[in-house]
């Protein structure tokens, strides 16, 4: 299990969960969806930590969270992206601090997928590894700058997703390959959006979420390391 901490950021302070805190491995960082800091990303931050990491992962709502989809989405369209990108930030420092190692990954789910892009191009200089899972930006002023962008990515998407399905996972995997990058979008066969939050077994899909797991395990102790 691990423990909520605070963190300090140039635009005020948040908290986050830290799993793995004392164990010396890499540095991931576990971006929410847009449901808020709910348990089931701690429980993810604590199966990463659990795989050898050292897993954070930053209240974006500072404090606020819903079970309901229309709250949801209102709380996703009002979090300011850049105070969120300054909360990104201060939870890789971190874990690079409590890792002793620069170079960090990043997993995002949903929302938190189209931000663990964000982060990645944001931050080039220390985000190696990214594994988006059907991860969309809705936000227009956050469209990255994949030029910038130096990890290998590996994502996670589903053949039936209303969001953010096949086609634009495929275009963005051509976009990105097309600029030089390191990218594979795998595309599970029978997935529906959020296949991987067993805290919702409308969309839990079981088996696709173990593969999907272990690849994401394997990209990140592929890049950074034990």
């Amino acid at each position: 299990m691990g423990e909520m901490i605070n963190l300090i950021t140039k635009t005020g302070p948040t908290d986050a969960y830290l799993a793995g805190g004392d164990s010396g491995g890499p540095g991931v960082v576990v971006i929410q969806e847009w449901w808020g800091l709910v348990p089931h990303i701690k429980d993810v931050a604590d199966r990463f930590a659990a795989a050898g990491f050292t897993a954070i992962a930053p209240d974006l709502y500072h404090g606020a969270s819903t079970t309901e989809p229309d709250g949801a989405g209102k709380l996703m369209m009002a979090m300011n992206v850049g105070v969120a990108a300054d909360d990104m930030s201060a939870a890789i420092a971190v874990v690079q601090e409590r890792s002793g190692k620069t170079d960090v990954g990043v997993v995002g789910y949903c929302m938190g997928g189209g931000l663990a892009l964000v982060l990645a191009c944001a931050r080039p200089d220390v985000v190696k590894a990214c594994a988006p899972y059907y991860g969309l930006i809705p936000w227009e002023s956050a469209a990255p700058d994949w030029s910038a962008l130096s990890a290998k990515v590996v994502g996670e998407y589903a053949e039936f997703d209303e969001y953010f399905g096949p086609g634009p996972a495929g275009e963005l995997q051509e976009t990105l390959r097309s600029l030089g990058k390191d990218a594979t979008l795998h595309i599970h066969p029978g997935a529906h959006h959020a296949f991987f939050n067993d805290a919702r077994p409308e969309v839990y899909d079981e088996a696709e979420s173990k593969i999907a797991f272990a690849r994401t395990t394997e990209l990140l102790h592929e890049v950074l390391g034990k």
